[in-house]
């Protein structure tokens, strides 16, 4: 993959293109720990990369056997005030991101690489991987919005077991209680996120971006107005030359060719 840098320098990670796909690499091995730096620049990569129409999906992978083993502790000691109240924000980029973003874990995934993960859409996890957030070791909660995202996917019950046991979840734990997307062998980790990768590429990149904002506005969302919500999408949708071209394709037994308008 070719080296794209949309801005002079990054602390700790790498960006890399090929084609549709848009690769943000977590270098600092052998752990990969992440400053408080490193999250701004982040987040500015995941702006870049969304505002890039060539780019379809994201991955958010890392160098080494280990994804992150979390956050630089000095860093948190060092940061004003104002620099922490912005640590959930700048790890929710890849949820605010429009485009499909992958998170590929193995080894430790630990703190904000757990949280990071969790802001994503999909996380494939090795076999290796082991998941957790032991902020409470260190006498503190998750800040980056770990407790909560995690709350909502596996319930205050499985939430409060990892936050305040600071429990490791192994990968087929995290794949039981749909933390995980899918669990595959650590050698088949980059193919099955190229596989992905290309299934994602190949539905409407419209549609993907209105799906995942449907899915993610009406997560507190009543029933009642998540229906509405997703009816005035479809009703969107209805309009757009990838849905004719899909409705066209279906009935001509042939692939689709999206534009994305």
């Amino acid at each position: 993959m070719s080296l794209t840098p949309p801005f002079e320098a990054f602390d700790g990670f790498r960006l890399a293109r090929e084609g549709a796909r848009a690769d943000i690499i977590l270098d600092r091995p052998p752990f990969n720990i992440i400053t408080m730096k490193e999250r701004e620049e982040l987040a500015r990569a995941f702006e870049t990369f969304d505002k890039d129409e060539e780019v379809r999906v994201i991955v958010l992978r890392a160098a080494g056997e280990h994804f992150s083993s979390g956050g630089l502790i000095e860093g948190f000691l060092a940061a004003n005030p104002e620099e922490v109240s912005k640590l959930a924000f700048n790890i929710a980029s890849a949820a605010r991101c429009t485009k499909p973003v992958i998170a590929a874990n193995r080894g430790y995934c630990f703190g904000v690489g757990f949280e990071l993960s969790l802001a994503c859409d999909f996380r494939l996890a090795s076999e290796t991987c082991v998941y957790a957030l032991p902020e409470q070791r260190l006498g503190q909660i998750p800040g980056s919005g770990g407790a909560a995202r995690l709350q909502k996917i596996v319930g205050i019950t499985r939430a409060k077991d990892i936050v305040m046991r600071s429990r490791r979840i192994p990968a087929r734990l995290a794949y039981e209680w749909g933390i995980a997307t899918a669990v595959v062998a650590d050698q088949k980790l980059e193919e099955a996120t190229a596989a992905l990768v290309e299934e994602l590429c190949a539905f409407s990149p419209l549609a993907q971006r209105s799906a995942k904002k449907l899915l993610n506005d009406t997560e507190d969302a009543s029933l009642s107005l998540a229906i509405e919500l997703e009816g005035q999408c479809y009703g969107r949708l209805r309009s757009s030359d990838d849905f004719r071209e899909g409705a066209a394709a279906f009935r001509e037994k042939r692939p689709p060719r999206f534009r994305g308008s």
